[in-house]
């Protein structure tokens, strides 16, 4: 536990014991031919995340849960909704679909032939009924704080909850790019905002979150802040000595304030 492993993760997971992750939060590639990834076709990256998807289903605990954040695969113009296409590979798991969380973000690229993409995908899935869900620790500010009920038996009492209210399933997040404080030399990183969240939500202290594709170290550093163990595995050795430096400023530090949660 709390390595990221300069590994291939399908064959680092096909070692792992059965059942025995809390909580998978990850960003697979897109194949749309970014630096860390070879470009492939459509058929081939889809029998791939497949397999990835089979051997994450393995390894998570029967009440834990999966955070698949994807995107769009472009080819020539063309559009593909990743969450669309692979959501089957959820279900031949026997994976329960809980949310299809919506990232909207107000920068990217800007289209000429099309709209321009300003949201990504959250697909959460969980492996049985009986599963972690913490939702006060991401509770966010109700939109009338001093609203009360105005008749009948709570008459008078706030309407809303004390704590706030559940975030819902639209969540409006800053994306990492240039100038962003996170920001790191990976090509495509998301952000600690996305991920802070899944972990209180999705898990409890010690609990150990994996991510198949460290990158970054997103998920190994927000699940560090917040108390988890972590593991990962990454083939980019330059991508792993990014993680490393920002564990070592961003766990030690934990300066960040929270956008949303």
């Amino acid at each position: 536990m709390n390595t990221i492993n300069h590994q291939d993760c399908l064959s680092g997971m096909n070692t792992m014991k059965a059942e025995s992750v809390d909580l998978i939060i990850t960003s697979p590639p897109y194949n749309i031919g970014k630096s860390y990834e070879k470009r492939t076709s459509l058929d081939a990256y889809l029998a791939w995340q497949r397999e990835i998807i089979k051997a994450c289903s393995r390894v998570l605990k029967t009440g834990g849960s999966i955070a698949y954040q994807v995107g769009n695969y472009v080819d020539n113009g063309k559009v593909y909704p990743l969450d669309c296409m692979l959501f089957a590979f959820f279900l031949e798991n026997k994976l329960i679909p809980r949310n299809r969380i919506v990232w909207h973000f107000e920068h990217g690229l800007h289209c000429t032939k099309r709209l321009s993409g300003r949201h990504e995908t959250v697909l959460w899935f969980t492996k049985s009924e009986d599963y972690t869900f913490n939702i006060d620790p991401i509770r966010v500010p109700q939109k009338y704080p001093g609203k009360k009920h105005y008749k009948g038996d709570k008459k008078g009492e706030l309407s809303g909850h004390p704590m706030g209210k559940n975030p819902g399933d639209v969540w409006q997040i800053s994306n990492v790019k240039n100038n962003h404080p996170e920001k790191t030399d990976h090509p495509c990183q998301f952000p600690l905002d996305i991920v802070r969240p899944l972990i209180k939500a999705l898990s409890n202290p010690d609990d150990l979150v994996l991510d198949p594709f460290m990158g970054s170290g997103t998920v190994a550093v927000a699940a560090a802040q917040l108390n988890r163990n972590y593991m990962g595995f990454e083939l980019c050795h330059e991508y792993i000595e990014i993680a490393n430096r920002r564990m070592g400023k961003e766990v030690f530090g934990f300066s960040e304030q929270l956008t949303m949660f």
